[in-house]
């Protein structure tokens, strides 16, 4: 049986404020949006979850220009920060999270080692990102990533206005 401290944290926080979200996940493959409906009543914020996984669907579905993934890569700030901006307009909801990264054992290269990880939170009114380098087998890394994204929903409480 798993914990379900910070999902429950982040359902009442967005249910309180009658905020809605929606996900664009690449590296995690559905992970945040299992946990977040891991709580009853997720439906009343969570609108949509999607997979875009290859560079294609981020570009045609999330609105990700090429140019952005030519330039700096699918595992960058530019690219997630779209990617949340992307999912949130596709929704029409509050918030959009999105998340990119290496979960490995391949795929790592020197600028970008495995476990390098991006999250973007955007909403009306401005948008934020992180980069992590998390450690360990590809299991771990995506639910250390999938965490990270639901701490950082928590926090949107600071920027809220």
């Amino acid at each position: 049986m798993t914990n379900n401290f910070l999902e429950k944290e982040v359902a009442e926080f967005l249910l309180s404020l009658k905020i809605t979200i929606s996900v664009a996940e690449s590296l995690t493959g559905g992970l945040i949006c299992h946990r977040l409906t891991n709580i009853s009543g997720s439906s009343d914020y969570l609108d949509m979850g999607i997979v875009t996984y290859s560079n294609r669907s981020k570009i045609e579905i999330l609105g990700v220009p090429e140019e952005t993934i030519k330039q700096h890569g699918a595992v960058s700030e530019a690219c997630v920060r779209a990617m949340a901006m992307g999912v949130r307009q596709l929704a029409g909801t509050d918030l959009g999270l999105a998340v990119s990264g290496i979960a490995g054992p391949t795929g790592g290269s020197p600028d970008k080692p495995v476990g390098t990880v991006h999250v973007a939170l955007a909403w009306n009114m401005g948008e934020d990102c992180r980069k992590f380098f998390f450690k360990g087998d590809r299991g771990r890394i995506k639910e250390q990533s999938s965490t990270e994204a639901l701490v950082m929903i928590s926090k949107y409480r600071k920027w809220y206005g």
